[in-house]
């Protein structure tokens, strides 16, 4: 039975051997489904596109991007051809993990799909797509969502309350300060030249 530290591991090897020119055993390019993939490498501009992963607690957040042109993103498949880019790259994460450790990968999609389109210039337009699945057998896990809970203890946060934003407290004797720049006070604004000159409201 696989650990979760286990399926991190054999996830993270499936993304260091799925970079841009990567060969598999017998020495051909590996196939993930993307733009780039098509067409000859030499004779044919390529489409500029990739993806990338990270963990949230038991999920992995599949984020893919990719120049289009302005025509395809009017076009009524347009999002539909983005989330089977990203559908495409989690089988792909799965037949790679089970020749990797022969075990299998289960990812269950989670929620709807994200993106963003935003032009670069009047010429070039990107994609920016994610999309969140569910890791099984990652027992134990805790999601990550929701609001962060204050556990700080009371005195110690009163003891960063004395800190430079916090108040002053009642037996703080220091003098004000000396510098020749701007004092702030309840009654304006007041400033001296040096530190031997009088202090004059500013104007």
């Amino acid at each position: 039975m696989a650990t979760t530290l286990d399926i991190v591991r054999g996830i993270s090897q499936v993304l260091a051997n799925s970079h841009d020119g990567a060969l598999d055993e017998e020495g051909e390019p590996i196939k993930i489904g993307l733009k780039r993939e098509e067409g000859d490498p030499i004779k044919d501009s390529r489409v500029m596109d990739g993806f990338s992963c990270r963990f949230h607690g038991n999920q992995i957040c599949i984020s893919y991007q990719s120049e289009c042109r302005l025509k395809d993103v009017h076009a009524n498949s347009f999002e539909s051809d983005t989330e089977q880019k990203i559908e495409d790259i989690a089988k792909f994460l799965k037949k790679e993990y089970k020749k990797l450790t022969g075990s299998t990968l289960s990812l269950k999609a989670s929620g709807e799909m994200k993106a963003i389109v935003q032009n670069v210039s009047k010429v070039r337009t990107w994609v920016q797509a994610q999309k969140y699945y569910d890791i099984g057998g990652t027992k134990g896990t805790e999601p990550v969502g929701g609001d962060s809970k204050d556990s700080v203890d009371a005195k110690f946060k009163s003891f960063l309350d004395l800190g430079g934003f916090g108040k002053k407290t009642k037996n703080d004797k220091r003098k004000e300060p000396s510098q020749g720049q701007p004092v702030y006070t309840e009654k304006g604004v007041k400033s001296r030249k040096n530190v031997l000159s009088d202090y004059k409201n500013e104007k």
